[in-house]
């Protein structure tokens, strides 16, 4: 097998690992498909709703609290910075599409339902 082959193996893999939810875009970053439910006891992700990640979030859903607590939420459980992670689409909608700077695929299984961050 050449390099190229265990390369694009490798790479059929990983992907084949990544949830659904998760996607890589042309501009060389991540994008993660949240369904979101402000209000909540406390934050966490609870499982999958319409193919996306169902996060529950303790900020209620006024002037942007929500929405800030998303970013904050994401990034500390994936382990980057809150200006890697960035709100763009969904402003004022439960469903929403976060992209996240990073050059490596970010550990998805950290934002697995149970997994509290």
């Amino acid at each position: 097998m050449t390099a190229s082959e265990t390369s694009l193996n490798h790479s059929s893999r990983v992907a084949e690992m990544r949830p659904e939810y998760a996607h890589c875009a042309k501009s060389g970053d991540w994008l993660l498909d949240v369904w979101v439910q402000p209000g909540a006891s406390r934050n966490e992700a609870v499982g999958l709703f319409q193919g996306r990640l169902k996060l529950k979030l303790s900020a209620p859903a006024v002037e942007n609290k929500a929405n800030k607590a998303l970013v904050r939420y994401v990034a500390k459980t994936l382990g980057l910075k809150q200006r890697d992670v960035e709100l763009v689409k969904g402003h004022t909608s439960r469903a929403k599409t976060l992209a996240i700077a990073s050059q490596l695929e970010p550990a998805w299984d950290r934002l697995a339902p149970g997994d509290n961050g």
